[in-house]
């Protein structure tokens, strides 16, 4: 509910926010601040399609010049794990010896992998 004038200063009820249109979807923003960095989640905006999003996330997490790349994801895109099934999830597998590093020999001359 968008409130005006005298009624925004004397609603005691009123919130700073309310005049926020929760009919819009929820994107989460990700900034990448330098080149070669990776992005990182800064904040969520509402805005009615992904172009407004884009903007309102421009306008609202890079003000001071604060990054080079923006992402906006439809906060309902998002899946997640389980934290109560994080063992199965995470736990490696002990029977895939390939996925350690120590079973690959490594080249003389090779520094950095």
């Amino acid at each position: 509910m968008l409130l005006w004038g005298r009624t925004r200063r004397m609603d005691p009820s009123f919130r700073w926010g309310d005049e926020v249109n929760n009919d819009w979807p929820l994107w989460e923003v990700f900034v990448r601040s330098k080149g070669g960095m990776s992005h990182r989640h800064v904040g969520s905006v509402h805005a009615p399609d992904a172009e407004i999003a884009l903007r309102h996330a421009r306008d609202t997490y890079t003000r001071r010049m604060e990054g080079i790349s923006l992402w906006v994801v439809h906060s309902a895109s998002i899946i997640d794990s389980d934290p109560a099934e994080d063992d199965p999830m995470f736990a490696p597998a002990e029977d895939k010896i390939y996925r350690h590093p120590t079973f690959y020999d490594i080249p003389d001359g090779i520094t950095h992998i």
